[in-house]
C-alpha cells in the first residue's frame, strides 16, 4: 500500500543526500526535524500517527487472513 502513514513522526527522515549534506554542514545549520509548537502537540501527533499505523497493520492482517480463508 502506497498510502501508509509513518510512525516515526518525531525524527527526520534520513536519506543519502541529507546525510551527505550533514557531513558538509560544519555549523550545524542543516538539522531539521518535524517541529511542533509545543511538546504536548508533538506527543499528540506522534501518538495519533502510531495508532493509525496500528490500525493499518490490523487491517492488513485481516485482509491477509480473509484471502487465505477464501483460497
Amino acid at each position: 500500500m502506497s498510502n501508509k502513514v509513518k510512525s516515526g513522526f518525531l525524527y527526520a527522515d534520513p536519506s543519502f543526500l541529507s546525510g551527505f549534506g550533514r557531513a558538509l554542514d560544519l555549523h550545524g545549520l542543516y538539522d531539521s526535524y518535524n517541529a511542533s509548537a509545543t511538546p504536548l502537540e508533538a506527543d499528540t501527533r506522534a501518538l495519533a500517527a502510531d495508532w493509525i499505523v496500528v490500525g493499518q497493520d490490523l487491517q492488513d492482517a485481516m485482509n491477509e487472513f480473509q484471502s487465505e480463508k477464501i483460497a
